[in-house]
């Protein structure tokens, strides 16, 4: 799908994406303005840059030394005892 950009006359690809409503919902809601576009509001959202894989963990892991400390495991059960959703991206935060 090609749509014409108005302002400069230019070609902008795009592309299609299915939302649940939910997700539409707060899209529309991070909104700045009403006219600014879908794309623009993804563009402000901001994603971590430090989160780790579970196959990137397990290959430290290994790399490092094959077993966890005891120490290792207190600070894996304590994190996940204090598991809470991410952030909202949505919020430039």
């Amino acid at each position: 799908m090609i749509n014409a950009c108005n302002v400069h006359n230019a070609r902008v690809s795009s592309k299609t994406i299915s939302l649940k409503q939910e997700a539409y919902d707060r899209l529309r809601t991070a909104r700045r303005y009403p006219s600014e576009s879908f794309s623009e509001v993804v563009l402000r959202a901001t994603w971590p840059e430090d989160t780790v894989s579970g196959r990137e963990l397990l290959a430290r892991v290994r790399r490092n030394r094959p077993w966890l400390s005891g120490s290792d495991l207190d600070a894996i059960a304590a994190a996940t005892a204090a598991e809470h959703p991410p952030e909202d991206p949505w919020n430039g935060r």
